[in-house]
């Protein structure tokens, strides 16, 4: 369809001037500390939040109190707050985001503003609490979705207020009490959250500290949260490190991990529709939602046509060149403090980056309107290796289907997270999802189609893969208790 072209680099850039350049660009991103006088860990705009403790332990004792107080309330009071829950998050919906982008310099604003909406709209309540009957010879077993308790709750820095009061919603639904050791990267965010959920259960009859949180947050205050004996489940949504951690506890464990999601796109599929969603879907909130489309695995006939829409569609293609300069200040060497040895990992400060201040750490100036950057590499690529969480796409050519399944189940690298892919081909489709057994599997539409954002179905921002829990909400919170009347109250 188009003939493959590389845009080469016309000049050769140093490490010295990369380094300058990326002190300059960094230099230009939000500040968080710029709106200090407004917010901080523990309030904004001058309004202190409620729930937010110098300790885990008073934390914890404030959630339990809150949770004696739920216990006596019905499941239509519980409802309640969860109305007023929701009510609250589509009306400050804004200002969450606009203060998750200024604390952590990543997202954009408008994405961030409907994710909210999002988690306000499809998160699941009291509904989705359901009792089971069963009646025979013997008389009445009844099964019912009752509360662990106190729920520790561990939250990112990606998602960070989305995630709390998703959490809260079907925690709450579920009859817990929940108390949340935020990302400290996003402490005032999460918090904000936190407060929101308290104000609503005032405002809606309930106790008014019903969830809690830390002022300052730290490796030291998950493990008091993790030992604790008061709290009965722990809920991490987070990275490798801190999910291991958590279900090592000792503990009934939720653990929703990090995910690599390929996408394949073959000769059958709609190109033009598929290219716009591809990019809709990395581009969301720069690619910060793990669902999000990470590396794609064309097939060679349509690939140059797959590359022409993107483009159309906000891409920018880089070189080769340009894609190898980049990688080198996107990902940079770190010792493992277990083995001693390099390894290459995440540049922190270019997650979540919009896609023309990344070109612009390399030298290249580009207008807001690009939105991802796309470059061909092979197999080995470190884009296509490694979750960036940025919007860089990585593009690999195959020759067909089985080179494709095989290629990208093992760039998912066994999470089985999420992973997509665009064709009209029935068995093709089948035989990936399949091959790849992810917990999301999404056919022919943006990443984020997964999580009920223009496709059926309820929204978390806590899927559990590696626990087996899948697309959570407000039953996963719960465990089954059985009451059994023998020989007893049949009707018939």
């Amino acid at each position: 369809f188009l003939k493959r072209r590389w845009n080469p680099l016309a000049f050769e850039i140093s490490e010295a001037q990369i380094e300058k350049i990326v002190e300059q660009v960094l230099r230009s991103l939000p500040d968080a500390s710029a709106p200090a006088a407004q917010w901080d860990a523990t309030g904004y705009g001058g309004r202190k939040f409620i729930g937010i403790f110098e300790s885990m332990e008073a934390a914890i004792e404030a959630t339990a109190a809150g949770y004696k107080a739920l216990r006596e309330m019905t499941v239509e009071q519980r409802e309640k707050i969860i109305t007023e829950i929701r009510r609250l998050t589509r009306a400050e919906a804004e200002t969450m985001a606009r203060l998750g982008v200024a604390e952590t310099g990543m997202g954009r604003v408008e994405h961030k503003t409907a994710k909210h909406l999002l988690v306000a709209d499809k998160t699941p309540g009291t509904e989705d609490i359901v009792s089971e009957a069963r009646t025979g010879d013997h008389g009445l077993t009844l099964v019912e979705m009752a509360p662990f308790g106190l729920v520790g709750s561990i939250t990112p820095s990606t998602n960070p207020s989305e995630t709390v009061l998703c959490n809260s919603i079907g925690m709450v639904a579920a009859g817990n009490g929940v108390v949340f050791n935020p990302h400290p990267h996003a402490i005032a965010t999460s918090n904000y959250a936190v407060d929101l959920v308290n104000r609503a259960s005032k405002a809606a009859g309930g106790p008014e500290i019903l969830v809690c949180s830390v002022a300052k947050p730290t490796m030291e205050t998950a493990k008091v949260m993790q030992t604790h004996p008061a709290i009965k489940l722990l809920v991490c949504t987070g990275g490798p490190g801190v999910v291991r951690a958590v279900l090592s506890s000792g503990k009934k464990a939720i653990g929703a991990g990090a995910g690599n999601p390929p996408v394949i796109v073959d000769d059958t599929a709609d190109i033009r529709k598929a290219a716009k969603d591809i990019i809709d879907g990395c581009t969301f909130d720069n690619n910060l939602p793990c669902i999000a489309e990470k590396e794609v695995f064309a097939f060679q006939n349509i690939a140059d046509e797959l590359i022409h829409y993107m483009r159309q569609n906000g891409a920018y293609l880089m070189s080769a060149e340009q894609a190898d300069a980049l990688a080198q200040i996107v990902l940079v060497d770190q010792e493992d403090k277990k083995t001693g040895k390099m390894r290459r990992v995440i540049n922190r400060k270019c997650v979540g980056r919009d896609a023309d201040v990344l070109l612009s750490m390399i030298g290249v100036k580009a207008d807001k309107e690009i939105r991802c950057l796309i470059c061909e590499t092979d197999f080995g690529h470190p884009f296509v290796q490694e979750e960036l969480m940025m919007p860089i796409l990585p593009i690999v050519r195959v020759g067909d289907i089985d080179e494709a399944i095989d290629l990208a189940v093992k760039a998912e690298h066994g999470n089985r997270h999420t992973a997509h892919m665009h064709s009209k081909n029935v068995d093709h489709l089948s035989r990936f999802a399949k091959a790849v057994e992810t917990t999301i599997f999404v056919k022919n539409a943006p990443s984020y189609a997964g999580i009920g954002f223009g496709g059926e179905g309820h929204t978390t921002f806590t899927i559990a893969g590696p626990t087996g829990e899948g697309i959570t909400s407000a039953r996963s919170y719960t465990r089954k208790r059985r009451c059994v009347m023998a020989d007893s109250f049949r009707i018939i």
